[in-house]
């Protein structure tokens, strides 16, 4: 086959669209079996609409909802209020993930569900990869694109340096419904973590926060460290008061890194989260995932059609990937550091308020532009 893609999250499966248009013999494996939740923020910027319509894979029909406004709240419950200069959607990973999947498998990319990859090596004499999965079957590829999210056993295989480290973060997701608006995410500050809320399709809404492994330890659950710890800000606790809850466990992730990746590790492209993690505070992790596929398939177009060579084809995309997302990596990491320490919080929105200008230049600089 021409491409083998490690993982049906956004960037997988928009990439394997983009790939298939163009031509090519696309291989999805992906370990979960479509529709299922992910641990996601579930916001995405504009910026991606003029790209998903080009592949006719515009979500409108999925119903998201209009985001325009932005919120910020410390921990105290003091706030700050911008509008998104591009906007964007909201969606569920549920709904979304669930409908590329399916216009991929329509177009001819071949989907391989609930199949789990345990090894991948490049064979220099044939200059492709092979990869093996679980059950023993093996598949070789001119190029394999790795969209395989945040912590995987392959990056235990890469050695990696940031698989090497424990990372304190974990992140909780909920769906709920609740009087709210529509129209905004907001971002709400406690200790040792921040929470998102924004509207997704058919009147929902997903709740989405980071926090760390040693707040949940000192309260021993997540309905405790729920009560004890998010509910002092005051819009989280109406949040977790008036809301009903629509499932009864949150989905829940560990060892979240937002230590900087290399973007091609063995000869491998990666893409999205595999690639390099923008704190949630920043949020458009979604926007970034589809983008990088965009910036990952035209590059390996090139290669395909045999106008540059391996080492071009790397060397390209880390500069191209390093131009797009790398401001806005260093950018979410230093605002991070601003957030999740009370009296830091407070000050940083209490400044922010009277600073409109400074809001707008952060957002800017956390979100791209349409591509």
């Amino acid at each position: 086959m021409d491409v083998l893609i490690i993982g049906g999250g956004l960037g997988g499966l928009t990439a394997a669209l983009d790939l298939r248009d163009r031509g090519y013999s696309v291989t999805v494996v992906e370990r979960q079996h479509y529709p299922f939740h992910r641990v996601c923020g579930e916001y995405i910027s504009n910026e991606v609409l003029p790209y998903l319509r080009r592949l006719d894979a515009d979500p409108a029909e999925l119903r998201p909802t209009r985001i325009t406004r932005f919120q910020l709240s410390s921990p105290a419950g003091r706030t700050l209020s911008a509008p998104l200069d591009m906007g964007g959607f909201g969606i569920s990973r549920f709904a979304l993930d669930y409908h590329l999947a399916g216009l991929a498998e329509a177009r001819g990319v071949v989907v391989l569900q609930r199949t789990t990859v345990a090894a991948v090596a490049y064979a220099s004499a044939t200059d492709s990869h092979i990869t093996t999965l679980a059950d023993g079957q093996q598949l070789e590829a001119r190029v394999v694109l790795g969209a395989f999210g945040k912590r995987s056993a392959l990056d235990r295989q890469l050695q990696r340096p940031f698989f090497q480290q424990r990372s304190p973060y974990l992140g909780v997701k909920h769906h709920l419904r609740l009087d709210y608006p529509t129209d905004q995410i907001a971002l709400h500050n406690f200790e040792d973590g921040y929470a998102g809320i924004s509207a997704v399709e058919d009147g929902r809404y997903c709740f989405c926060y980071l926090t760390t492994r040693h707040n949940l330890k000192q309260q021993g659950t997540i309905a405790a460290l729920e009560q004890n710890v998010l509910a002092r800000n005051p819009h989280l606790r109406r949040i977790l008061e008036t809301a009903e809850f629509l499932y009864p466990q949150p989905e829940v992730i560990n060892e979240i890194s937002f230590a900087p990746k290399s973007c091609v590790e063995d000869h491998m492209l990666l893409c999205g989260d595999a690639a390099g993690l923008i704190t949630p505070l920043c949020g458009n992790g979604m926007a970034m995932a589809i983008h990088g596929a965009y910036l990952a398939s035209t590059h390996l177009h090139e290669f395909l059609q045999g106008r540059i060579t391996r080492t071009t084809l790397e060397t390209r995309y880390r500069h191209s990937w390093q131009a797009q997302f790398g401001q806005r990596l260093q950018v979410g990491r230093l605002v991070q550091g601003l957030f999740g320490r009370p009296v830091l919080s407070e000050a940083v929105v209490g400044g922010l308020r009277h600073w409109q200008d400074g809001v707008q230049a952060l957002m800017r600089r956390t979100h791209g532009t349409a591509f």
